[in-house]
């Protein structure tokens, strides 16, 4: 698909949301295909564009923009269903990669960026996956975080096994957003994602993003739209430089996915971020700023 050709651009004008706007940035949108995507960007030189996980937003980015704006120009935006852009649980689930990934290749040719640094977390990094594989011109250099791609596990040693036993991980969660037990959802989530006692640690900016970004999950339950594959095959065709974050303390489930990653992957680097679960950029921020700016410095 050709998106300098098919993606009509609506414009970019300020965003009326009362949001906390990003190192003073107003927050605004792009209008592609449709559909309003709110974004926030700041600096100035080469573009890199960050991709925020699952009950996530924009927002999630704040503390790092100033960081990479120093010498860059630099994109934070909201995947589709995900606040401030609109939100139903009958609306695209997060897990929804392939799609999440097709966004950003028209939202990259609505703000006119040919190239670009892509950097993301957890459900974004699936997404970037999916992106960077089926768009390798639009990528400068790929960093990802623990992707919750799946499809890697398959036929790897014991893949069955974990893939399995992360589900039963989960099994409470997708039951209390079925429910509508949304509080109860997020807490669940969080701790099954980091551990007893992650949703407590968080800030309560942070659970109130969680809560604003809730019917994304809700959507991820209900759905009946088959989760999209990514497959070794898939990431042989990324051959931009790569580079791979986990987290020390991260579950077994994401240390597999990483691994499977490195082997499938032909340009790629990986770092473990001492003192940190799945969550890395929000947990161990600075570690986490310095890994990929020196490795964007070095291509």
């Amino acid at each position: 698909m050709h998106f300098w050709t098919k993606v009509l651009i609506a414009g970019l004008s300020l965003c009326p949301w009362h949001l906390a706007p990003a190192i003073g940035d107003d927050v605004k949108q792009v209008s592609v295909a449709g559909m309003q995507f709110a974004y926030v960007e700041a600096g100035q030189g080469d573009p890199v564009v960050l991709v925020h996980g699952g009950l996530q937003d924009y927002r999630f980015w704040n503390a790092h923009l100033p960081v990479f704006a120093k010498n860059h120009r630099v994109i934070s935006y909201s995947r589709q269903n995900h606040f401030p852009n609109a939100t139903s649980r009958g609306g695209l689930p997060d897990a929804a990669a392939d799609v999440h990934g097709e966004d950003l290749a028209a939202i990259l040719a609505g703000l006119g960026i040919r190239q670009a640094h892509i950097v993301a977390h957890s459900a974004g990094a699936h997404a970037a996956l999916f992106f960077a594989s089926n768009h390798p011109e639009m990528v400068k250099t790929l960093i990802v975080n623990e992707p919750p791609a799946t499809g890697l596990l398959a036929g790897a040693p014991g893949g069955a096994e974990i893939l399995n036993g992360w589900n039963v991980r989960f099994a409470s969660t997708r039951e209390a957003f079925r429910n509508g037990e949304i509080d109860a959802g997020l807490r669940l989530f969080a701790e099954a994602v980091g551990g007893p006692g992650t949703y407590d640690r968080r800030s309560e900016s942070d659970r109130k993003m969680m809560s604003d970004n809730a019917l994304s999950s809700v959507a991820d339950v209900i759905t009946t739209r088959p989760r999209p594959v990514f497959t070794c095959d898939m990431a042989k065709r990324i051959s931009v430089p790569t580079l791979v974050t986990n987290g020390e303390r991260s579950p077994e489930f994401f240390q597999r996915i990483v691994e499977e990653l490195e082997r499938c992957l032909p340009q790629r680097t990986r770092v473990k971020i001492a003192d940190s679960s799945h969550t890395v950029p929000g947990e161990a921020p600075h570690a986490y700023d310095e890994a990929v700016l020196a490795f964007i410095a070095s291509h």
